[in-house]
């Protein structure tokens, strides 16, 4: 395996190199980079082709998400941190795992394991695993979900758990929770991020606009065109129709719909 290190404290790399030999001696550390920019230059230089990728968030330069938005980045990225905060935004890149320092080998290994797990148990011909599949899968073995959010009611600051929550929906850039008591609050999120970090076998996104609890959801009828209309056991104000692409996917999550 091939590996690129983005740190920029010299002992934290030390460390790090002589827990991946541990782990395997012919792992090959093909860079030691400790900038964002440094980073991107060497990311964008055709004959660097890590497989996994370790990056600190910050930087001598900045903070390391930069690089995400300054180039497209398709190789399977593991971040080393000190700073927990950073946990949401790490996987809003869909990144692999998240460690925190210091490191102990008892992480590393697991997160080594998981990738190479996955890796030997893919189909024939699908040996190079691509970046976004591996992130996908890693994320539902990690069963990484989000369990509460908070919200704020005047000068207060309030924790709403997930399974309360009706639904999540959008309007315009604002997005708003319906709890089960129908409370109704904003969140900042977007639901592109609330889709990779709320549990699949719960939430589902039907439409662009919104996202729903399956405990919620009274009746599923036929709408038209084959298209379909979620019902909930609240009354709420506006109608949720299944885009037709998701109809397939719904049926599935929805268990014995036909």
């Amino acid at each position: 395996m091939k590996v690129l290190i983005v740190e920029d404290e010299i002992p934290a790399v030390e460390k790090l190199e002589s827990m991946l030999k541990m782990y395997d001696s012919e792992i090959d550390i093909l860079a030691r980079l400790g900038s964002v920019e440094k980073t991107v230059k060497w990311l964008t230089e055709p004959a660097n082709n890590p497989d996994l990728i370790f990056l600190d968030i910050r930087l001598t330069d900045g903070n390391s998400f930069e690089i995400f938005d300054r180039i497209e980045v398709n190789k399977p990225v593991i971040f080393i941190t000190a700073y927990s905060e950073h946990a949401i935004q790490a996987f809003r890149v869909n990144s692999i795992d998240y460690l925190l320092k210091p490191l102990n080998y008892d992480d590393l290994y697991r997160s080594m394991e998981k990738i190479k797990i996955l890796r030997e148990n893919l189909p024939a011909g699908r040996e190079k695993l691509q970046y976004e599949e591996l992130s996908r899968a890693l994320l539902q073995m990690n069963k990484v979900y989000k369990t509460r959010f908070l919200v704020r009611v005047g000068d207060h600051i309030k924790s709403v758990k997930a399974e309360n929550i009706q639904l999540f929906y959008a309007e315009g850039r604002t997005v708003y929770i319906i709890t089960s008591k129908q409370n109704k609050y904003i969140i900042d999120f977007k639901l592109e991020d609330l889709e990779k970090t709320l549990d699949p076998q719960v939430f589902f996104r039907p439409n662009r606009s919104f996202i729903v609890n399956i405990n919620a959801i009274q009746d599923v009828v036929v709408y038209s065109n084959s298209r379909l209309q979620i019902l909930f056991h609240h009354d709420f104000e506006k109608e949720i129709i299944v885009s037709r692409d998701k109809v397939a996917q719904l049926k599935v999550w929805f268990e014995g719909l036909k």
